[in-house]
């Protein structure tokens, strides 16, 4: 998979996730997006069992945000962490969310748009 390939995954991952949380108090950050995706990391490279740790950290983005610019924060976070993680399988990646119990309402794809897709209202 080429480089720009594997960013666009790991962005389409991400917004996927971040597209459909709901905020609890603060307003989404980059450092958030991360830390609550890190434990995903092996899952989406190799696949195989999803981490607990990873299900929770999805949910947890899912509940955080509820707004349209924090799920665009988040999708554009996500962009600049696929910049660090190569490797990613945009099936694993398409499969995250009903591995962990979300729903979104569009399919995982390389060609993802975070000001498309992440401008829907729960």
């Amino acid at each position: 998979m080429a480089g720009g390939a594997k960013v666009l995954l790991v962005v389409v991952l991400i917004a996927m996730v971040a597209n459909v949380f709901r905020k609890t108090e603060s307003a989404v950050t980059c450092q958030l997006v991360v830390s609550s995706l890190t434990p995903c990391a092996s899952f989406l490279i190799k696949g195989g069992q999803v981490p607990k740790a990873c299900c929770n950290g999805v949910k947890s983005l899912y509940k955080d945000a509820d707004t349209v610019a924090d799920r665009q924060t988040a999708c554009r976070c996500m962009e600049q962490a696929a910049l660090m993680l190569p490797g990613i399988n945009i099936d694993h990646a398409g499969d995250l969310p009903g591995k962990c119990d979300v729903y979104i309402p569009y399919e995982i794809s390389p060609v993802f748009n975070c000001s498309s897709y992440c401008s829907y209202t729960h």
